[in-house]
């Protein structure tokens, strides 16, 4: 199958497992919420029953017995309750809500944490294919120097342990390029994890170079519009807020409940008699904490301390961002220089090649220096490769730092 970053970032909502299982939570939350709910909903009942009793009267005077003779009764009945007056109930339901809200955006939050492994491991792939195309043209260069010293050997020009060099690096070459074929696989199965695919499926990745562009010469935008970009901060809002509801629900343990209840219904002998008679109830009830074991002022310390602890965490996440967007924007300005830097030393190593092989090949030289050459130009090559992708991991990086890994997809190169 042939893939396209686009299409990986874009499927790992449906597959990647810690989205599914962050949903699922998201979706435990919403329940939990809704059973909060449900404490300050009206409950209606309908009940329906038929009872035969006979009863023995103990006159206290005497203390005789006398036996009442059997009866029924059959009732059929509609009744419901209902809270008028719970605020501890209406704000626990207030902070599951909002609990419900943060578990949402968790679900956002380990979105863009996914989509942000997804493109690394991308990145990481396509660096360890490219560098397989760096060893087979170091093979290919081997090669031609080990039937450029047999040439020359049998010309009388070199001996015979030029051509032992150039074949033990040929050796070498192919040594390297067995190891890199392992790392190719393993960073295969990585990426096919992260999406669920099938380990023995063959995959395709479609190359995706990213416009080099000097992320020290991009804004920096202000802090509080990053935050309000982050999932992870807004959770981190929601969550403090969710503490200051659970606050506020210990206070109001000490409120008073008013409560109505009440049915109607009708009543007879038994179920399939005609003469059957209205029959109904209804009640209020007041109730007043008056000494709960000091329940309530222990739950209300320690909402106070959960509030704390959810704030310092908010303001070191704030911290944690801010340093996280310096620190990609500067990384990802390195990391653009050093491009520079490797295409430098790469076009240099190709050179000391050209002149290492003219001296051979007029004789002035054994293969030594054309071999480190070679070795140089492998080595710079490589160096290129691994510069371009750590560019390219750092571009991710600040996309993640901003709020938004999907935006790295926006910087593919024409």
């Amino acid at each position: 199958m042939s893939l396209t970053l686009e299409q990986a970032m874009a499927s790992v909502e449906g597959v990647n497992s810690n989205v599914l299982l962050s949903r699922e939570a998201a979706a435990q939350a919403l329940e939990q919420a809704n059973l909060a709910r449900s404490g300050v909903l009206p409950t209606v009942n309908l009940t329906g029953s038929q009872r035969r009793s006979r009863n023995l009267n103990i006159l206290s005077t005497t203390g005789a017995l006398s036996e009442t003779r059997p009866s029924n009764r059959f009732d059929a009945r509609i009744g419901g309750n209902y809270q008028l007056l719970n605020l501890q109930a209406l704000s626990a339901g207030q902070a599951a809500r909002t609990g419900a809200e943060a578990a949402r955006l968790d679900v956002r939050a380990t979105i863009q944490a996914a989509q942000a492994s997804v493109a690394q491991a991308y990145f990481g792939h396509l660096r360890n294919l490219r560098r397989l195309d760096v060893l087979d043209a170091n093979i290919t260069r081997a090669r031609s120097l080990h039937d450029l010293a047999r040439n020359q050997l049998a010309a009388g020009i070199a001996t015979q342990i030029d051509v032992t060099r150039a074949e033990a690096q040929v050796a070498q070459a192919e040594q390297a390029r067995l190891q890199q074929v392992t790392s190719v696989v393993q960073s295969e199965l990585v990426f096919k994890r992260l999406l669920n695919l099938d380990p023995g499926a063959t995959l395709t990745l479609a190359d995706f170079p990213l416009n080099r562009v000097d992320a020290g010469l991009l804004n920096l935008p202000e802090a509080r519009t990053t935050f309000e970009q982050r999932a992870d901060w807004l959770r981190g809002q929601k969550s403090l807020e969710q503490s200051k509801f659970d606050v506020r629900t210990a206070t109001f343990e000490r409120m008073p409940v008013l409560s109505i209840a009440g049915d109607f219904g009708k009543a007879a002998a038994n179920f399939d008699d005609d003469g059957k008679r209205k029959v109904w109830t209804f009640g209020a009830t007041v109730t007043v904490p008056i000494f709960d074991g000091l329940r309530a002022s222990s739950d209300r310390r320690a909402a106070l301390s959960r509030q704390k602890v959810q704030q310092a965490r908010l303001n070191s996440l704030e911290l944690q961002i801010s340093s996280e967007l310096r620190l990609a924007r500067q990384d990802a300005s390195s990391r653009y220089a050093q491009i520079e830097v490797a295409e430098k030393n790469s076009r240099l190593a190709d050179e000391q090649l050209r002149l290492a092989r003219a001296r051979y090949n007029e004789g002035v030289a054994d293969n030594r220096e054309v071999i480190e050459a070679q070795t140089q130009v492998a080595v710079a090559a490589d160096n290129l490769v691994d510069a371009v992708y750590q560019y390219n991991l750092s571009r991710v990086e600040l996309a993640r730092a901003r709020g938004d890994v999907r935006a790295v997809l926006a910087e593919k190169a024409p």
